[in-house]
C-alpha cells in the first residue's frame, strides 16, 4: 500500500463522507450549543491544521533523520521536504481536518445545559501536575540515553508541554465538556491506530524496534504509535473545544484585562 493510497482510503474518503454529512446537517438546521459556538468551527479546524503542520514538522524530521522510523522509498512519491516525504506533511493537515469534522458531528448530536455551573480551578492544576511529572520523567529517560525509550521519550517531551498549557488554561472547561472530548479522542485514536497497523503490516513505514519498547499491540502496532495518535488527538481535540467554548473567551478576556491593569499600574509606579 502506497502512502498516498493510505491517505486516500483512511483519511480523504472519511473526510468527504463527514463533509457531506456536515452539509446535510446544516441544511436540516442541526446546530451546536451556543456555549460551544463562540467562534466559527471552520476557523478552529483551519487554525489547528496550520498549528499541526508547524509544530510537528521539525520533530518528525528529527525522528526520520535519526532512524526512529522510516518509510519504504518505493511506496512514496519521492518528493521530500527535509527528511520527510510530502505524504507525511499531508497527513499532518488531514488529521486535524478529519478530527474537526468528527467533533462537529458529535457536537451537533449532544445536548448541554444552557446555564452552566461555576468552574473549579482544581480541575486545572491537578491534571497539570500529573502532566508535569510525566514530562520530567520523559526528560530523564531521554537524557539517560536508554535507546529502547527513545521514541517514547521523544513523543512525551514533544507533546506534553502544549497539553499542559491547554490544561492550565482550561482543564476545568474541558472537564465540563468531557463527553465530546472523549467521544472524539477515543474512537479517533482507535481508528487511526488500526489504520496505522495496516500500513505497518503492508510495509508502508517501519518503526525501529531498537529505538522503541518493542511492545506490540496485536503483534503489529508498536505501543508508541498508539501513544502518538492518543497524544495528537488529545492536542487537537483539547485545542478545538477550548477555541469553541464561550468560557475560554471569557477567561481570555479576563486575563487580558488583568494584564492591561498590571501594565498600567507598573507604568504609573515608574513615573512616580
Amino acid at each position: 500500500m502506497t502512502y498516498f493510497g493510505f491517505l486516500v482510503r483512511f483519511l480523504i474518503i472519511p473526510i468527504f463522507i463527514l463533509g457531506v454529512v456536515t452539509i446535510y446537517d446544516y441544511r436540516r438546521g442541526k446546530t451546536i450549543n451556543k456555549n460551544l459556538h463562540a467562534t466559527p468551527v471552520w476557523l478552529a479546524i483551519v487554525l489547528h491544521m496550520f498549528i499541526a503542520l508547524a509544530y510537528t514538522s521539525l520533530w518528525d524530521n528529527y525522528l526520520v533523520a535519526t532512524r526512529v522510523w522510516w518509510y519504504e522509498p518505493d511506496l512514496v512519491t519521492g518528493i521530500t521536504i527535509g527528511y520527510v516525504p510530502i505524504e507525511e506533511y499531508t497527513f499532518f493537515i488531514l488529521q486535524p481536518l478529519l478530527a474537526g469534522l468528527w467533533l462537529l458531528f458529535i457536537l451537533r448530536r449532544l445536548s448541554f445545559p444552557e446555564q452552566v455551573t461555576p468552574l473549579k480551578s482544581n480541575n486545572r492544576w491537578i491534571p497539570l501536575g500529573v502532566v508535569a511529572a510525566l514530562w520530567l520523567l520523559s526528560i530523564f529517560l531521554l537524557i539517560s540515553r536508554r535507546t529502547n525509550f527513545t521514541y517514547f521519550s521523544l513523543e512525551m517531551v514533544w507533546a506534553l508541554p502544549p497539553i499542559g498549557l491547554q490544561l492550565a488554561f482550561g482543564g476545568d472547561i474541558l472537564k465540563r465538556y468531557w463527553k465530546p472530548v472523549l467521544l472524539t479522542i477515543l474512537p479517533f485514536t482507535l481508528y487511526l491506530s488500526a489504520m496505522d497497523a495496516l500500513a505497518i503490516y503492508s510495509g508502508t513505514w517501519t518503526i525501529n524496534p531498537a529505538k522503541s519498547l518493542d511492545l506490540l499491540i496485536a503483534g503489529i502496532l508498536p505501543i508508541e504509535e498508539f501513544l502518538f495518535f492518543l497524544l495528537t488527538n488529545t492536542l487537537v481535540t483539547f485545542g478545538m473545544v477550548l477555541f469553541l467554548a464561550k468560557e475560554s473567551w471569557d477567561r481570555f478576556g479576563s486575563i487580558t484585562k488583568r494584564f492591561k491593569e498590571f501594565r498600567s499600574f507598573k507604568t504609573r509606579s515608574i513615573e512616580k
